[in-house]
């Protein structure tokens, strides 16, 4: 076997094993979200407080599934070598992402106005902790967002062969999407 190909399938082994371990990764974490969304029923039951307002989840819903199309087409970008596209679209999700973390804070705010979702009532424990244990979520996601968009400056992770962080990245941004998809009807519409 020659060197060339020698090294080809080491990168593929390598590929396959970081793949692995991020579908690991993702599927744990997706278990702890699990875990924390059926304790909202648990603490508080299946009544959502007249005080939340639906709308406002509603709009950060949207955000966060239009990043995940830009998110999307970030890592269709790097996959195709298009470097134009891989950034406008990393950068677009990353702006998006920001405005949604905004919103989750505005939705604090609103939130500890009413004294049925004060964090020290149950209902309150259950939106502060889904809500801030997703938008460190976001944030995460975010930071790693960003290192995948500076790394590109050094033309480390364009190409089919070398869009591995951006795969990462973009598949995380993915589970926190998911995530929030699942918190969303959990915390606004189930009455």
């Amino acid at each position: 076997m020659s060197t060339h190909a020698s090294e080809i399938t080491t990168k593929l082994q390598s590929l396959t094993v970081n793949r692995l371990g991020l579908w690991l990764f993702l599927v744990s974490d997706a278990s702890f979200f699990v875990a924390l969304i059926s304790s909202r029923f648990f603490v508080y039951g299946t009544d959502t407080p007249s005080e939340i307002n639906q709308f406002l989840g509603l709009g950060l819903t949207v955000l966060l599934l239009l990043s995940s199309l830009t998110a999307y087409r970030a890592e269709a970008g790097a996959e195709s070598g298009n470097r134009t596209k891989m950034t406008r679209n990393i950068l677009l999700t990353i702006v998006i992402g920001v405005i949604f973390l905004v919103g989750v804070g505005f939705e604090w705010y609103i939130a500890l106005g009413h004294e049925v979702t004060w964090p020290s009532k149950p209902y309150g424990t259950v939106l502060f902790t889904l809500t801030g244990v997703h938008a460190t979520h976001v944030l995460t996601g975010l930071l790693a967002l960003a290192v995948v968009y500076f790394l590109k400056r050094k033309s480390i992770i364009i190409g089919p062969e070398n869009s591995w962080a951006v795969e990462g990245a973009v598949k995380y941004w993915h589970l926190v999407d998911v995530a929030w998809v699942f918190i969303y009807p959990t915390l606004y519409l189930v009455n």
